[in-house]
């Protein structure tokens, strides 16, 4: 308990502790919201280790006083203080859900080891990017989320949480940027060997400025150093990304 505020000093493009959306902020207020329930029930479980310690048995008329720490604190307390949480989590789950309010929908396909995305480009046709999924900052945006091969994981941790890419099942995923920026993101689910090099980029733009290049990533932080074994973006029987040039 005494470290918990060196937490504070947690930092950098994949913490979740330094949020840039509202999803993002969300989720971590309810980690700081269970980390206190966690720390309130722990003292208090200390507190009464301490007393059984030190004041050993108490036989009173009835032992009321050892049902009142029984059902009062072990059992009154701690059922309240998770409760709570519960409550709290429900809420901040059912505020993150995609909703059909008309918010740019883009697509994120997950494949050994690689992500590629489609998004609107200039005139709003669609373009085809690897690596880097760009996306107009301040807006909210769901992300198509699919696999051609195994399960993998999509998460932004600056952005929001996680949300899985499985083959032949699209999970939509809301997510909105509050600032211009980069923000890295990861496969957060083992996927084979390849798994630590699948990695990608999510670039908010100025949606009031010039449209980016859409250019991609092709890069080590992208392909593993066997690239016999990456699987290929056509010919899965799964669901398919459109092919685009993506423009340099």
């Amino acid at each position: 308990m005494l470290a918990v505020p060196l937490l504070t000093a947690c930092n950098g493009p994949l913490s979740t502790l330094n949020p840039s959306g509202p999803v993002a902020l969300e989720i971590a207020r309810l980690w700081w919201a269970m980390l206190i329930g966690a720390g309130l029930i722990t003292a208090m479980v200390m507190v009464m280790l301490i007393l059984a310690i030190r004041r050993g048995p108490m036989l009173t008329e009835g032992n009321t006083s050892e049902r009142r720490w029984i059902y009062g604190w072990g059992l009154g307390f701690s059922l309240s203080v998770l409760t709570v949480l519960l409550a709290f989590a429900l809420w901040v789950g059912e505020r993150m859900l995609a909703r059909d309010d008309g918010a740019v929908t883009v697509q994120a396909q997950a494949s050994q080891w690689t992500w590629r995305f489609v998004q609107p480009g200039p005139g709003g046709q669609p373009v085809m990017t690897e690596g880097v999924l760009y996306v107009p900052a301040g807006q909210p945006f769901d992300v198509a989320i699919t696999s051609t091969d195994v399960i993998h994981s999509f998460w932004v941790p600056q952005l929001g949480g996680k949300m899985d890419a499985i083959p032949g099942h699209p999970n939509l995923h809301r997510l909105m940027a509050d600032e211009p920026g980069v923000y890295e993101g990861q496969c957060a689910e083992f996927c084979g060997r390849g798994h630590p090099f699948m990695r990608f980029e999510v670039v908010a733009y100025d949606p009031a400025g010039p449209l980016p290049d859409f250019a991609s990533i092709t890069g080590p932080m992208v392909e593993p150093a066997f690239p016999e074994d990456v699987s290929g973006f056509e010919g899965t029987g799964q669901t398919e990304i459109p092919a685009q040039e993506s423009s340099e």
